[in-house]
């Protein structure tokens, strides 16, 4: 075919071609992403002999090109990358472009760490790719792309993508990739320690406060306020107590209006606790007979800075359940939709978990990977009352009655520690399915209101954590009610409200480990449209794979007393995307300070394992292997579970009433769409005083998480806070 050939047929694929010109690999307008020709246009373009590309990403249907630039990533592409029948290249670099069809949102490059040159491109939205019959610079002419590229998901594709990446760098630097020469640095320059008197320090630094702005409320109050006592505690190196007298004395009368001792004693504490950017003593060991005019760096005071680290700390919210991971394939797939066709309110997220859940419990003691990670899972599913959460308990019920497994149904009520351990003891593999859990979650972080159901949670946590080993019951005077059960394999499917979740959210109940094991699948819908449920049966394909799973006994029959799981192995590019999210969440742990975050990221890696074993198991029963697709499905699941838990966490667990206050007033503004008017930010404060209302504003403002915005209206101007 002739270009203007090619291009038309380009285009009749639905692939956006480009004009290039001859020999060359780029396209001269710098507008050429914005390009959209039709066919009319294409003799204008191709008709002088020029280079065609194709616009990649949304522009040509979501075409995305896998360039492999060097011969170690074409050869070993076949081994990691998903086989496409569209495949183009040159003739010194046959198969060098890979296509294929996926949700790439923009183009990824992969580069050499040491010598910078590229290794592979992902292209996609942005991107375009020179294809046949043109020529390369060299003088070598592309093949025309005819193939139908794979429809691959795409983190699917970047995992794999990743995968080939890392193998290209583990055969080119098999010891390790060597790390640059760190640039030997200049010592400091020895400082002398200050010989000022604790009186001249002093002295200075009432001089200094003498040269502070006054705090006005409404007029970054707040902020000033804080770089005053930052100033006496950590750039002068005054006692907190001593930096509270000062600013009482000193500083407060010129306040509008005055602060009150415990509020400036909370910016103190504030300014004694974070770290800042100035090193401890800079204002104490500048020269003494400076001027303090000019240390006082009004351009440099805080709020934009705390503005900036507030955005930074702030957990970012993940969104709404991603509607790909409910495409799960196997037995997943297949027990979600049964329960969506038999309720009357579809809640697929739910559906998900306890399919999960009820897949946990079916292999377990059964199997296990190398790191000896079994499938007890606890699963808890979030909707608002009314909204169908009932039905997703019922449906494992009916699978696993129908199916001969009743046994493995655990009771739906637990009134004591004792009787859960009796359950277990009796059908080490039982799935208890409670609703309104709740209540149990919010003892976690105050026994004493329900001592019996605190006792329930830590045994369950007990239990999660003995699955590969014995759990050793407590120790009693009557000899049979001392419990000892080898490989216990509880799995849990609750179900709650989202306020009870909420609330039970403290530091303590994240940090105990129960709460941060857990699956938590909040519903996108609240309160979906009813429909009319199906009255069909469990699928006869359901029943045949769960009671296959039933009859299955690793070990013989002395599995049920000595256990004896498979090892279901793991692909090389699934072990690669097991251990890049390992990596993600040991960077998260690392840079965070609190316990929680860190307690709840440390889970992820564990979380993940545990449901790629349950995919794996549920696409192949007879021969499970966790690949790449079910890594990355596992691994992206427990990712967003993890950034959803730690978003909620930092919108409901509060330092003190203050910091309540402000939760309770963004999360109001949050449900309103991300703003509200002045009257309904009143209304929604009128519990509070008016200084107490003016602080609460003047914080968010000043610390960027609300914006005020003036909308001049017909008859006057609409204020407006809005979230940033």
């Amino acid at each position: 075919m002739t270009l203007l050939e090619c291009a038309k047929y380009y285009l009749s694929r639905g692939w956006m071609p480009v004009p290039v010109p001859r020999g060359k690999k780029k396209p001269v307008s710098d507008d050429w992403p914005k390009l959209r020709l039709t066919e009319a246009d294409l003799p204008e373009h191709f008709s002088n002999g020029s280079n065609v590309g194709l616009i990649l990403g949304e522009a040509s249907g979501g075409l995305v090109d896998g360039d492999l630039d060097c011969d170690e990533a074409r050869d070993m592409a076949p081994q990691y990358l998903p086989s496409t029948p569209a495949k183009t290249g040159r003739p010194s670099a046959p198969e060098s472009h890979w296509w294929y069809y996926a949700e790439v949102p923009r183009t990824r490059q992969f580069r050499d760490p040491v010598t910078k040159e590229m290794i592979i491109e992902l292209r996609s939205t942005g991107g375009q790719t020179i294809v046949g019959p043109s020529i390369h610079p060299e003088g070598e002419q592309y093949s025309i792309l005819t193939g139908e590229p794979a429809r691959v998901p795409g983190p699917m594709l970047l995992a794999c993508v990743e995968a080939l990446y890392q193998a290209v760098l583990k055969k080119r630097y098999p010891n390790g990739v060597p790390q640059p020469e760190k640039k030997k640095e200049s010592p400091p320059a020895a400082t002398t320690p200050s010989d000022q008197s604790a009186e001249m320090v002093e002295r200075r630094a009432v001089a200094y406060l003498d040269k502070v702005p006054s705090a006005i409320s409404g007029q970054g109050g707040h902020a000033t306020t804080y770089v005053a006592a930052v100033a006496l505690v950590h750039g002068f190196c005054l006692s907190p107590d001593r930096a509270l007298q000062l600013l009482l004395e000193c500083y407060n009368p010129r306040c509008q209006p005055p602060w009150t001792e415990k509020e400036l004693r909370h910016k103190v504490d504030d300014a004694a606790a974070k770290p800042h950017d100035k090193p401890y003593g800079w204002l104490r060991d500048a020269a003494p007979d400076q001027d303090p005019q000019d240390e006082v760096d009004i351009s440099a005071l805080l709020p934009q800075k705390q503005r900036d680290v507030a955005k930074d700390d702030r957990p970012k919210d993940p969104g709404l359940f991603p509607e790909r991971l409910l495409d799960c394939g196997g037995l997943l797939a297949q027990i979600t939709e049964y329960d969506n066709i038999k309720s009357f309110k579809r809640q697929p997220e739910l559906a998900l978990a306890a399919a999960i859940a009820l897949v946990g419990v079916i292999t377990g003691r059964k199997v296990r990977d190398e790191f000896d990670t079994r499938t007890n899972v606890y699963c808890l599913g979030v909707c608002r009352s009314g909204g169908g959460k009932e039905r997703a308990r019922l449906s494992n019920k009916e699978i696993l009655f129908q199916a001969g497994l009743e046994k493995m149904v655990g009771p739906e009520g637990l009134a004591s520690h004792a009787g859960l351990i009796s359950a277990v003891h009796a059908q080490p593999a039982t799935l208890f399915q409670l609703d309104e859990i709740g209540r149990l979650l919010r003892t976690l972080s105050n026994p004493s209101k329900a001592p019996h159901l605190y006792h329930i949670a830590t045994v369950l946590m007990r239990l999660f954590t003995s699955s590969n080993s014995v759990y050793i019951g407590d120790a009693y005077a009557d000899v049979k009610r001392n419990k000892a059960i080898n490989q216990p394999h509880a799995c849990l499917y609750g179900s709650t409200g989202p306020q009870a979740l909420f609330e039970a959210l403290t530091v303590e109940s994240l940090t105990d480990g129960f709460v941060s094991r857990l699956l938590v699948f909040e519903t996108t819908d609240h309160d979906p449209e009813p429909q009319k449920p199906a009255t069909s049966d469990v699928p006869r394909p359901v029943l045949d794979v769960v009671r296959w799973w039933g009859d299955f006994k690793p070990g013989g029959n002395l599995s049920s007393e000595t256990p004896q799981p498979i090892i279901i192995p793991y692909t090389e590019a699934a072990s690669e995307v097991m251990e890049q999210l390992e990596h993600r969440a040991r960077a998260e742990r690392q840079k965070s300070k609190n316990d929680a975050v860190v307690t709840v990221w440390t889970r992820t890696t564990e979380k993940a394992r545990k449901l790629a074993l349950i995919h794996a198991c549920s696409l192949n029963h007879e021969k499970p292997v966790v690949d790449v697709a079910s890594a990355t499905w596992a691994a992206e699941l427990s990712e967003f579970i993890t950034r959803k838990m730690l978003f909620l966490a930092a919108e409901w667990i509060s330092d003190g009433l203050f910091d309540a206050k402000q939760k309770k007033l963004l999360r109001a503004i949050r449900e309103a769409g991300g703003k509200i008017s002045r009257s309904d930010f009143y209304n929604l404060t009128r519990s509070l005083t008016p200084r107490e209302r003016t602080e609460l504003i003047d914080n968010l403002l000043e610390t960027g998480q609300v914006a005020l915005v003036s909308t001049p209206t017909a008859t006057k101007t609409r204020i407006e806070y809005v979230l940033q």
